[in-house]
């Protein structure tokens, strides 16, 4: 991963709820369906709990199915990274936020088109800023 800005882990700590601090900064996951943007339609841009920094616009959002806010696309490319995570049987795509490190949840080559990915995100990783 590429140079991160640096975070304070206890003004972290203040910042987030304990579940969010242990899926940003613990790579935990949510319960499907229990996050508060699974469902959620509304036009706007979603960002990093942690640092602020826009990761996904509403626009790319779908309903997979899995319970989980699903993207077909960042924002921008250079929004998030990805590494390989080897926690369970089978590897996976661990998506990170790029500008600061955090946890987000793993992406998928089975959304839809224009790309077929789906970029599963958990709940408690993103803030959301609705249009105006």
């Amino acid at each position: 991963m590429a140079d991160k800005s640096p975070l304070d882990e206890q003004a972290l700590r203040e910042k987030l709820t304990p579940e969010q601090y242990r899926i940003c900064r613990e790579h935990g996951t949510e319960r499907a369906f229990t996050g508060k943007y699974w469902d959620l339609k509304d036009a706007g841009t979603y960002r990093c709990a942690c640092c602020g920094e826009p990761l996904f616009d509403a626009g790319t959002k779908f309903d997979s199915g899995t319970g989980w806010p699903s993207f077909w696309q960042p924002l921008d490319p250079a929004a998030v990274e990805t590494s390989t995570d080897r926690t369970l049987l089978m590897p996976r795509t661990e998506v990170h936020c790029r500008h600061c490190g955090s946890h987000l949840g793993h992406v998928f080559e089975d959304g839809p088109a224009p790309s077929g990915l789906r970029y599963c995100i958990n709940s408690a990783a993103l803030d959301f800023e609705g249009k105006k």
